[in-house]
């Protein structure tokens, strides 16, 4: 799976993040949302050499207790998770270097 462009219809439970296997980055955001939207160019041109790596987009907001789980208050809000566990974030990233970054530390941590 590669970096998905659209989210999720239906939100996971914590508890189906929680027992993921291997990396996986959970983006909160909206599709309506102008930092979310500014966001994507640097997805993708992080993602370009990540391909493998899982990535999902959850639409957050009012009601939505995914998000108030990973204490997510900005959107974008990129979370790097390992084995269910959150091991780093990224809030209104602008530039691909940072993700690039988190997803190389990410993908090394692979086993």
């Amino acid at each position: 799976m590669a970096m998905s462009d659209s989210y999720l219809e239906t939100e996971p439970s914590r508890e189906d993040l929680d027992s993921t296997e291997g990396p996986l980055l959970v983006e909160f955001g909206a599709p309506w949302c102008g930092y979310c939207i500014g966001a994507q160019d640097a997805l993708r041109s992080a993602f370009a050499d990540y391909a493998g790596l899982r990535h999902i987009k959850i639409e957050d907001g009012k009601g939505r207790a995914l998000g108030r789980s990973f204490r997510v208050r900005l959107w974008p809000t990129l979370v790097f998770l390992r084995d269910g566990v959150e091991v780093d974030r990224l809030v209104r990233p602008t530039h691909a270097e940072p993700i690039r970054e988190r997803l190389e530390r990410l993908s090394r941590a692979a086993p």
